[in-house]
This record gives C-alpha cells, structure tokens and sequence, in this order.
C-alpha cells in the first residue's frame, strides 16, 4: 500500500461497493480483539452512506481503508460517532484519526447544537476523543431513544447492559458537548480540513 494518496471524504452511492468489505472487517476486528462491537448489516451501512451519514477513507487506487458513520437520535438532541473501522493494512498510520475527525466535523456542521457520543471499549478510540474534547459520562447522559439501544444487541456484552438496566455496560460513553467546549472545536476545524 505504499505511495497511495488516502482521500477521508463523506461516502457517495459509488462506495457501496465497500460494504461487504466494512462489514466482514468489523466483524472480524471484534472477534480478533474480543470486545464487543455491535454487527452491523450490508443494508444498514449502505443505508448510512445513501443517506450522507457516512465518512470513507479509500485509496487514490480504489482500495478501502476505512469507516465510520454518524446518527442523530432523541429529535436531533444527540448525534452517535459510530462504526470506526479500519482496514488492517492501514492501520498505525493516522486513518483511524482523520476518520474520527471528519465524521465529528461533519456532525457538528450538520447538527451545530447537538450533543456528541461516541460509546467505545478502546483505548485508541478514547484517546482520539479525549482530543476533540469529548468526556467520559454514564450511559444516563446520552441518547435514550429506543432505536439506539437496539443497535447494541448484536454485541457479544449485551446481556451486560441488560441486566445493568443501561446505566452502563463494558463500553465507556464519552460526551462532546457544544456549549463546554467550543475552543477544543475551532481548533480541531482549522486543522481538520488539510488533505490526508
């Protein structure tokens, strides 16, 4: 994969030739590292990326590297970061990062007063948060729709949840809000936007 340009770019209705891809590599990701990582099927993540709620890295060859895909929940009050993936032949080398940052981006342009989660049992993905100024909140402090905890019951710690009654799981929620740190996101827009 060396001296390939990788574009991290909102997904269009040509990247649906990934899907198959995105999906096979999360569920593989997750039995690798043994966390719970809700499965996601071919038609839900072509569904993100028809309806714009999809960021895509691939290759100036064509070749995938990596995902993730943005929800609002609870009538706009909330906005998920979910479903970062990345191709392990690109791992270690900044992708996951310029991900996590443009699907944020593209959240707080499209839903400037919503409130950020994103729900990870990785450190990796923690740290990247902490850097865009999301905290650690219990599960109380994020989207209560029904349809968002439908999402985590493909995942191998959902009985975790359930007998916790959702207050909290193996996971570890982690909340941006706009009004707390608007300094944190003028930083990360003046540097989000320089070509990877």
């Amino acid at each position: 994969m060396e001296n390939q340009l990788i574009f991290v770019r909102i997904a269009t209705i040509n990247d649906i030739r990934y899907v198959d891809e995105i999906v096979k590599e999360t569920e593989i990701s997750a039995l690798a590292r043994g966390t719970g990582i809700a499965k996601r099927s071919p038609e839900s993540v072509a569904r993100k990326i028809c309806e714009g709620k999809a960021v895509i890295a691939v290759t100036s060859g064509g070749i995938w590297a990596g995902f993730a895909y943005f929800e609002v929940w609870d009538g706009g009050r909330f906005v998920s970061n979910s479903g970062l993936i990345v191709a392990p032949a690109f791992r270690n080398c900044g992708v996951a990062r310029a991900i996590k940052e443009r699907v944020f981006l593209v959240s707080r342009r499209t839903h400037p007063e919503a409130r950020i989660f994103s729900i990870t049992s990785g450190l990796t993905v923690m740290k990247m948060n902490s850097s865009l100024g999301f905290q650690p909140v219990t599960f109380s402090e994020i989207a209560q729709e029904p349809g968002f905890w439908e999402g985590c019951k493909s995942c191998v710690n959902y009985d975790v949840l359930e007998r916790k009654g959702k207050c909290n799981c193996l996971c570890t929620a982690m909340l941006f809000d706009p009004k707390m740190a608007p300094a944190v996101q003028q930083a990360v827009a003046q540097n989000a936007f320089v070509q990877r």
